[in-house]
């Protein structure tokens, strides 16, 4: 019976010791009003969205982050964001800048993306920041895989030399995800809905992190005995609880340590939002020593 990885619990942890650095921070000589900023942009009226941005303005201000909210109407042109984000690049007091996705359609989320500075980009989607992961260079780790790379070392697992299955290639998860890893000296194998015969593929990985967004896909027949399995996918289904990827009761059965859906990476997510605004705060302030990123704080 596998031990069940408590997000929230693990995020509340992160979130009081951010609280207790930033307030060290105040201490110092001349920085007593120094207070980190995030600039939240907000497009349109997605109920989802709405909540997420929500969560994370009531997080900053409980941990001591400046929230500069930016709600705009779903009809907004792609001149007004890209003017909104360019004077938000040049205020000193916003350290960070997070656009809430999905937009709207008529939108380009890559190229507003892009026009985050890179150091502000504290979700680390920006082109330059993904490229810094690849080249193993400092600079914002995307969040939810940050959250992803916690709840691993919250099992106690010491990653390298384990083999690790990524079931999801996106941007914003699989790939930067298997960097992170690699990076931790996994032997990785990266699967998705084309990978043929994924079952085996699970059967034999040491860690299994599900992002695929489909519901139970992954079953709990397939997880190797004392397996980590982390599941990042979250759907609302016919009776309106969320499911994860991974049939969870089947999979604690056999796994070491399982996260939950939700209370698993969601919360987690959101501390490393934190994390990285304290960070990019520290940076272009030229204060050090920074933040550790997602390790104890």
């Amino acid at each position: 019976m596998g031990t069940v990885l408590n997000g929230k619990q693990f995020a509340q942890t992160l979130r009081s010791g951010l609280k207790d650095h930033i307030a060290r921070i105040r201490q110092r000589p001349g920085l007593h009003e120094w207070q980190p900023g995030l600039a939240t942009i907000l497009i349109g009226d997605d109920s989802a969205s709405r909540v997420y941005v929500g969560m994370k303005e009531i997080a900053c201000r409980e941990i001591g982050i400046a929230s500069f909210g930016h709600h705009l109407l779903a009809t907004v042109s792609a001149d007004k964001v890209f003017s909104l984000i360019a004077e938000l690049n040049t205020r000193p007091e916003v350290h960070g800048i997070l656009l809430q996705l999905p937009l709207p359609d008529h939108l380009d989320a890559e190229a507003l993306l892009e026009a985050i500075a890179p150091e502000k980009d504290v979700d680390g989607l920006h082109p330059v920041n993904q490229g810094r992961l690849l080249l193993g260079q400092d600079g914002p780790r995307p969040c939810t895989p940050l959250g992803v790379m916690h709840l691993i070392d919250q099992s106690g697992m010491n990653i390298a030399g384990k083999r690790a299955v990524v079931i999801g290639r996106s941007n914003l998860v699989g790939k930067p995800l298997a960097l992170l890893l690699l990076e931790r000296h996994a032997t990785v194998t990266m699967c998705h809905s084309h990978t043929a015969n994924l079952a085996e593929q699970v059967r034999q990985a040491d860690i299994v992190v599900a992002a695929m967004g489909l519901t139970g896909a992954i079953k709990g027949a397939w997880i190797k005995d004392g397996a980590v399995v982390i599941d990042v996918g979250i759907t609302r289904v016919a009776d309106g609880s969320l499911k994860g990827d991974v049939e969870f009761a089947a999979a604690k059965e056999r796994a070491a340590y399982i996260s939950p859906v939700p209370g698993g990476v969601g919360p987690l997510t959101v501390a490393m939002l934190l994390a990285n605004t304290v960070k990019a705060g520290e940076k272009q302030s030229n204060l050090t020593p920074h933040v550790q990123t997602y390790a104890s704080v």
